[in-house]
């Protein structure tokens, strides 16, 4: 055995070993447990970051820890690969989005294997493949056959200039990151699918996902959010028509005062064919922003209309105003405004001076004003006619019921939940599968013409996707008679959705899903991923999954059993801001730190020229902060086995990591001393007798103790608490021990061994190539991936003596040793008699005497 530590070499030979015999190819093999373990798919970028090798490190340790306790394991990798950044990193190389985004999965699928992660590659998919979003189309004609898609006009980001559709991220201070020119708001039609047909259902079934962070569940909860409340309508005088409007507080109903309507309702329309100035308003909202954040903090704007609603229990005339807080894509577009009790009602109320009618009153009796502030909470129904003196849950039924008897209005469960848009004017995603004949009639592509291609050999102007700019490609035909293809492509979350599916059978050219091998892996039993795909992703994949069990395709209702969100890579930043308040930022690694005592910054300068710089505080990794590190050189430095060690050592799986060069010293010095106490051992004794339990000494049977109580622990960290980092630390413990260990007997040698063996076979998940070598060395012909899980030998574990704590009034005056079957009243009448004891009992009262079995005994005076 080499004296010395050389992870590439290992390493080398490892990955190369472990390719050679397919180690790690997943079969189903009937009559096994299964173990399916998933970490979310990366996007092909370029490079892979300190995030990815933490949350891909993570799922590497449970597979390898599940495929030890004899499961048949499943843990397969892909390709997240279509999306706005290959077109930008297009634009910005003249080069296709195709072209780039394969060469960065070659270099980044090679940046995996050098990380030793136990992937099944012959299951890995691509998402921009024809063949992976072949069937997603197929999917989804088969949506729309059952009714669940639909098209219909929707607000979209347009750029004036560029004519052209922009995403959320392209519009920078409300103008176009390409034509600088203001961004408007238009109406273009749209591909939905109706997710809010299984509102009910992705929410009950939250219940079910009992390994899922309660945090990531409330959070889905409050994304669909539900509501019980009231539809009513409040008719237009003299016209025939009438607003519709749902409320989940009917008990203020008789404090409504106006009705606001959105810029984009037909009645607003109405209004702006009549009047200018309308025009001109509707107009302005247009460009406003509509995310939710934004609309909490602008300026509420409104018109008034021509129009009066009619109040449905009092007949009294309201006015109708446009005003931009309230959006056509949210319910009827209409909303009642009740500005005695609701904030956002109030501030328009004050800025337009509308009348503020209190009608809750504080049910303790509390003083109000509600023409300074509105009171939003429930109370007692005041200014309410017939309701006055009800409590608001009482007036919520009353009020329903009376407003059903006269028709106008009915209780109803109402979802914050919209039907997903899943049409984007980008090029590079996969094609939509519909098309429209002459007549203007909509048509799924069949079966046989499936994949319709997105065409990978183009060039990008920045200005209009490829395929709405080449009519020969939307050319096609239906059924014998000309016909155009949809433009628009997928969200990029559709391919997400379902690909943890598809890897149960990536090969089946011949349908969507095998059921029999997608329902023996499926749901997959451990998902690992950032809390930031908590909503989006986790509930489209969710509601995926429902589609693909009502298809026939899979029998679970849930596609993944539990879930686990590693938290963040974080590290210093350093910055140097200029005169106009732009920062531009340093690498830590070219900035000179002096701390003080406590550690805090005290002083930051360059390494290259001296010149001082500002310390940011530790904040994520990302290349805008210029504080990343590259896993790349890292594997280079110091071997792969080191970073993972790192990355699992330095903080619990779910907390932040903070980064530290001097932690990813210390995990490689730890490796170099492991390879020096089993090449240690190895030189004193190259294979020592069989180990006798029963004929070991005192300090023999103390290490083996040590090392099973270790296997007990770590078993329980690794396999139950998912906590990696408290598993290493009683290894270190244990390895500890054996350093400390001095005994060169046969009995000795076989005791140091089996200590040594198991700490191999635990670190094993975690530092595979080290362990697989020690493995090697240390006799074994087998590959350490073949072996079980160590089991602790209870007996092993149970102690001839046991050491007390004695404390006299909580204070700790003595520890004594005792046999393990010592009763409580010898126990007790020793540590009374101990000379260190009674020094602070001698002429006291004894009040009682505490006796914890196997801890302490806490005698109590006065």
């Amino acid at each position: 055995m080499e004296a010395h530590y050389h992870p590439q070499d290992i390493e080398a030979e490892i990955q190369k070993h472990w390719e050679d015999t397919q180690a790690f190819s997943a079969t189903e093999e009937a009559g096994k447990e299964k173990y399916y373990c998933l970490s979310m798919f990366p996007y092909p970028s370029g490079k892979l970051h300190m995030g990815h090798v933490r949350n891909y490190t993570i799922g590497d340790v449970i597979s390898r820890y599940q495929r030890m306790l004899g499961k048949e394991v499943l843990q397969p990798m892909g390709w997240d690969s279509f999306g706005l950044p290959a077109e930008n990193a297009a634009l910005k190389n003249g080069v296709a989005p195709a072209k780039w985004t394969y060469e960065n999965i070659a270099y980044m699928k090679n940046q995996l294997k050098r990380l030793g992660f136990g992937y099944d590659w012959e299951r890995e998919v691509t998402t921009c493949r024809p063949e992976y979003y072949k069937w997603e189309q197929w999917f989804f004609t088969r949506l729309y056959e059952k009714g669940l898609v639909y098209k219909r006009m929707s607000t979209v980001n347009w750029d004036p200039v560029d004519e052209t559709v922009l995403a959320n991220e392209q519009v920078i201070d409300g103008k176009g990151w390409r034509s600088g020119a203001p961004v408007e708001r238009r109406e273009i039609p749209q591909w939905f699918i109706r997710i809010t047909d299984y509102a009910e259902q992705l929410l009950q079934d939250l219940d079910k996902l009992e390994g899922w962070p309660e945090q990531v569940k409330t959070m889905q909860r409050n994304w669909i959010g539900k509501s019980e409340g009231v539809e009513l309508q409040f008719d237009i005088q003299d016209q025939d028509s009438a607003l519709t409007v749902y409320t989940t507080r009917p008990d203020t109903l008789m404090g409504a005062t106006y009705v606001a309507i959105a810029p984009q309702h037909p009645l607003a329309q109405t209004a702006a064919d009549k009047s200018q100035d309308i025009r001109q308003f509707i107009s302005l909202c247009k460009n406003q922003k509509t995310a939710e954040a934004d609309m909490a903090t602008m300026e509420k704007l409104g018109m008034e209309t021509p129009y009066k609603a009619v109040h449905p229990l009092t007949g009294e005339l309201l006015p109708v105003w446009i005003a931009n807080f309230v959006l056509i894509e949210y319910g009827s577009g209409a909303v009642m405004s009740v500005p005695a009790h609701d904030e956002r009602d109030h501030e328009f109320a004050r800025k337009y001076a509308l009348p503020i009618k209190q009608v809750i009153a504080h049910p303790e009796g509390d003083e109000l004003d509600v023409q300074e502030v509105a009171f939003t909470e429930k109370g007692l129904l005041v200014n309410s006619g017939e309701f006055s003196g009800l409590s608001s849950q009482e007036a919520f039924d009353a009020i329903a019921a009376r407003l059903a008897e006269q028709g106008k209005g009915e209780r109803k469960v109402n979802y914050r939940l919209r039907d997903w848009g899943v049409s984007r004017q980008r090029y590079w995603g996969a094609p939509i599968p519909m098309l429209t004949d002459e007549s203007g009639q909509e048509h799924p592509t069949p079966l046989s013409d499936l994949p319709v291609r997105l065409p990978e050999d183009v060039e990008m102007d920045g200005v209009r996707s490829p395929i709405k700019a080449d009519p020969d490609w939307a050319t096609t035909t239906w059924e014998g008679q000309a016909a155009t293809r949809e433009t628009d492509t997928f969200d990029t979350f559709m391919e997400s959705s379902w690909y943890y599916a598809r890897y149960c059978c990536p090969q089946d050219e011949s349908q969507m899903l095998d059921p029999a091998k997608a329902n023996y892996w499926l749901p997959v039993d451990q998902y690992v991923g950032g809390i930031e795909h908590a909503i989006l992703h986790l509930l489209y994949a969710r509601f995926f999954h429902k589609l693909l069990r009502d298809e026939g395709l899979v029998d679970s209702d849930e596609p993944f059993q539990n879930l686990l969100c590693q938290g963040m890579v974080i590290a210093e930043t350093f910055y140097r801001e200029d005169a106009n308040g732009g920062k531009t930022f340093f690498n830590p690694k070219d900035v000179k730190v002096i701390t003080d005592d406590k550690g805090k910054v005290i002083r930051a300068e360059l390494l290259s020229d001296g010149t001082p710089v500002s310390f940011g505080g530790k904040e994520k990794m990302s290349k805008s902060k210029n504080n990343g590190v590259d896993p790349q050189d890292l594997i280079d430095q110091y071997g792969a086995d080191t970073v993972r060690l790192f990355t699992m050592f330095a903080s619990p799986p779910e907390q932040s990591l903070e980064w530290s060069d001097a932690g990813v010293e210390g995990a490689h010095r730890f490796l170099r001393r492991l390879w020096k106490q089993v090449h240690e051992a190895l030189e004193q004794c190259g294979q020592p007798e069989a180990l006798a339990p029963d004929s070991l000494n005192d300090a023999q049977q103390a290490l083996r103790r040590k090392t099973h109580e270790t296997i007990s622990k770590v078993s329980d960290d690794v396999g139950r608490r998912l906590t990696f980092n408290t598993a290493i630390a009683a290894i270190m413990e244990l390895l500890n021990e054996v350093n400390r260990f001095d005994d060169s007997s046969d009995q000795g040698h076989a005791v140091r061994r089996e200590a040594l063996e198991s700490a191999v076979l635990m670190l094993s998940p975690i530092v595979p190539h080290i362990s697989q070598k020690l493995w090697s060395l240390l006799g074994h012909a087998e590959s350490i991936l073949t072996q079980p899980w160590p089991v602790a030998d209870e007996n092993a574990m149970v102690r001839q003596t046991l050491t007390y704590v004695v404390q006299v009034n909580g204070k700790l005056r003595a520890k004594l040793e005792f046999p393990a079957d010592a009763t409580a009243d010898t126990i007790k009448a020793a540590a009374a008699e101990e000379p260190a004891v009674q020094k602070f009992t001698e002429g006291k009262t004894v009040v009682k005497v505490i006796h914890v079995p196997g801890k302490l005994v806490n005698i109590v005076v006065r």
